[in-house]
């Protein structure tokens, strides 16, 4: 008799149980998952055993039975839904049809993704309240789908601390991925900074940039607007060692580097610093030159031995200024054929630029690619005594020109090849204009080919493709009739077909 009693209990508990399962969020582990469903099958298998005398006797009843084909024809159909959605979702595929592809990845990482060649594993330390969950969420998922050596996991610091210490997890949002014996930990979702983890802990390689000091140079240290601790912030992000120093009294500085950065030098760099980083050339050493106009940097002697002239005078170019600001300040959109630019669409902003041109030395194998073309509208402005800039016929030199240029020599076996690249202006790389997504991508894209990195190629961040929707009075007059009066309309017309139909039967 008490088991009786408990029957319906347990039929509720059952179902209760049964649907918690299912609607449980994927943060929840699998163990959690399969406990439930167990307890609701047991029960409702108690259930119907308990229940099974009843069952059989009403299911004898000719009404009954009517009713039982039509809850089997309903059974059938939701069976055959349910495999085509398990298909689906197994083997379906993904379209994106969003204005701005918000929602596909971008093909430098899908070009990762195909090429790996061992597992990784991916820790999210994150809830489902918190800030970067979806964005952790929606694009690994992505990574998932498009290669089977990612698998992601999803932890809630806050149940599971043991496992946050292990990890050393300080803030929340912060993703882990694992491959071997490696780890990288990415503090913010991003599709740059999670393709180039991937990157990092798949190749276990970060190399080392060292941006020069000692010359008024700017410094990775700065957080003002001139500084370059964003630029860093974006280098360290994508994987890479950053340092600074001088050779002047430490030339072991440049052991072991990738690329030197030499930012912008107020003073002439000396010649026994010349003599290290020509020997550091030498060796296959790679340097990015970022020069600004009408300044002695003691570097133009030693450029000229590579064919590399800057100057004279700043760029001025009414095709490419900004807006209607200074005609100086370039929105350069003029882009060469070259790695660094390839697929480039964002404008790059450089303020008060001087122009770099090359002459092939003789018997050299050097071999120079202008990377940024200003218009034939452009000139070489020498007349500094003028308000406003005017084209002097005769007196200056006429566009276009390149503004920044790579150069290196012919690779003809494995040994390192000494590369360089050219920047006519080193303000674009500092805190204030690095905002400009040109700007982060073309500093980013230059260190990677430098550092004979071009997998490390950055990703911009995706603009929102969800402009708000904003009727006008036709619009809003339509939606309010479909929604009020013609869903309501047709649901009774179809309820009042069934009912005459069946009537007649």
């Amino acid at each position: 008799m008490v088991i009786k009693h408990l029957l319906p209990i347990l039929g509720i508990l059952g179902v209760g149980t049964g649907v918690g399962g299912l609607l449980l969020p994927q943060t929840a582990a699998q163990s959690t998952v399969f406990l439930l469903e167990g307890i609701a099958l047991a029960c409702l298998v108690i259930y119907f055993a308990g229940n099974w005398k009843r069952l059989k006797t009403f299911s004898g009843s000719r009404s009954t039975r009517l009713g039982f084909n039509g809850i089997l024809a309903v059974l059938l159909m939701a069976g055959i839904l349910t495999i085509i959605n398990f298909l689906v979702i197994r083997h379906g595929g993904r379209w994106d049809l969003s204005e701005t592809r918000n929602f596909s990845l971008a093909p430098q990482t899908l070009q990762v993704l195909g090429e790996l060649e061992q597992d990784v594993r991916v820790l999210v330390f994150a809830h489902e309240r918190s800030p970067g969950f979806r964005t952790y969420r929606d694009l690994l998922e992505g990574y998932a789908y498009s290669s089977p050596r990612i698998s992601v996991t999803y932890v809630d610091p806050e149940k599971e601390p043991g496992l946050a210490r292990k990890h050393e997890i300080s803030k929340i949002d912060t993703a882990v991925f694992e491959s071997g014996e490696q780890t990288v930990h990415v503090p913010k979702p991003s599709e740059s900074n999670l393709t180039s983890a991937l990157i990092r802990v798949t190749t276990g390689d970060a190399k080392r940039l060292v941006f020069l000091e000692g010359h008024g140079e700017r410094r990775i240290t700065d957080q003002e607007r001139g500084g370059l601790s964003s630029a860093k912030q974006n280098l360290e992000a994508q994987g890479y060692r950053v340092a600074h120093g001088t050779i002047r009294k430490d030339p072991a500085l440049l052991d072991d580097t990738a690329v030197l950065i030499i930012p912008g030098p107020r003073e002439s760099v000396e010649p026994e610093e010349l003599t290290n980083i020509a020997n550091f050339m030498a060796k296959g050493g790679r340097v990015l030159l970022l020069l600004d106009p009408q300044v002695t940097s003691g570097l133009e002697e030693w450029i000229s031995q590579w064919g590399l002239t800057l100057g004279p005078g700043i760029v001025v170019d009414p095709e490419d200024r900004v807006a209607q600001g200074s005609p100086t300040a370039l929105l350069v959109r003029r882009f060469t054929n070259h790695h660094i630019t390839e697929g480039f669409t964002s404008p790059i902003l450089l303020p008060v630029l001087q122009p770099v041109s090359f002459e092939q030395p003789p018997d050299t194998d050097l071999k120079f690619t202008s990377l940024l073309q200003s218009s034939e509208e452009s000139w070489a402005e020498t007349n500094f005594e003028e308000t406003t800039p005017e084209f002097d016929e005769g007196a200056e030199e006429k566009g276009p020109f390149a503004l920044a240029g790579a150069l290196s020599r012919k690779r003809t076996g494995s040994e390192p090849v000494p590369a360089m690249v050219v920047i006519g202006n080193s303000a674009f790389a500092g805190n204030t204009y690095l905002q400009f997504p040109g700007n982060t991508d073309f500093l980013s894209n230059t260190i990677a080919w430098l550092a004979d990195e071009n997998t490390l190629i950055s990703v911009s961040p995706k603009e929102s493709a969800f402009p708000p929707f904003i009727p006008n009075p036709t619009q809003e007059h339509m939606l309010f009739a479909v929604q009020v009066f013609s869903v309501p309309f047709l649901m009774l017309l179809s309820g009042l077909t069934v009912w005459r139909q069946r009537s007649r039967l």
